[in-house]
């Protein structure tokens, strides 16, 4: 997108009719530019910071675990806390962490 250097507004195409090139003009004002060449622009996307739902790692310092099998590992002990991340008439989902160290896979119950 291309913007207009008088007032601002956003740029239009003029298809070439009756004449020899494309131009960007302004839809408001007198502004015209000629296109001449191929006009490319690469604007790398930067990635969103996505907050961690569970709270972070400082959420499972102070849970329980149980007995529940690593679906990556198959340790048999897991770290697990309940959340509620729907509305308050859906059931809570249980969110585990394997307690082996070399692991420490996570996963929900589904």
């Amino acid at each position: 997108m291309e913007f207009c250097p008088t007032c601002g507004n956003m740029l239009q195409v003029e298809l070439p009719y009756m004449r020899q090139e494309l131009r960007f003009f302004c839809p408001t004002c007198p502004y015209i530019f000629p296109i001449r060449r191929k006009i490319t622009k690469k604007t790398p996307l930067s990635k969103k910071e996505v907050d961690d739902v569970l709270g972070g790692e400082d959420a499972w310092k102070n849970v329980d675990r149980t007995e529940a099998n690593c679906p990556k590992c198959n340790y048999g002990q897991a770290y697990f806390m309940l959340i509620q991340i729907r509305s308050a008439d859906e059931p809570t989902s249980i969110f585990y962490k394997c307690c082996n160290n070399q692991c420490q896979f996570r996963w929900r119950q589904d």
